[in-house]
């Protein structure tokens, strides 16, 4: 689901699954958001409880690709259909498996909200 407020404002709603050592792992609601006036070369990924992210729009698009990474955040395709985001924090590792459609579908809306921007 997209959600904007105007037209170069997205937040997209996407689900994460956590991968840890346990056998399942656990799905978790994750806000993608993009605001082409405040950061246009921003993303932000907010996880529940109010925890964000924000790395440049770049790395995600290169790591949909191949393994990318930047201070604390890395990126990389696994397998055909996923892709994983690595957020290093000052309380550990937290690694995400998210669909690689719903995250290019994303890339997609920040770019068409950055034309929009561009031809105001």
């Amino acid at each position: 689901m997209t959600r904007t407020t105007d037209d170069h404002v997205v937040e997209d709603s996407a689900r994460g699954r956590i991968v840890t050592d346990a056998p399942l792992s656990r799905p978790v609601p994750v806000a993608l958001r993009y605001d082409a006036d405040f950061t246009p070369a921003t993303v932000r990924f907010v996880f529940p409880g109010g925890i964000e992210w924000s790395f440049p729009r770049a790395l995600l698009e290169t790591g949909l690709h191949g393994p990318a990474r930047r201070g604390d955040i890395g990126v990389w395709p696994c397998g055909r259909v996923q892709t994983v985001v690595e957020f290093h924090g000052v309380d550990g590792v937290a690694v995400v498996q998210f669909d690689t459609t719903a995250l290019m579908r994303f890339l997609g809306h920040t770019y068409a909200a950055t034309a929009s921007r561009t031809t105001r």
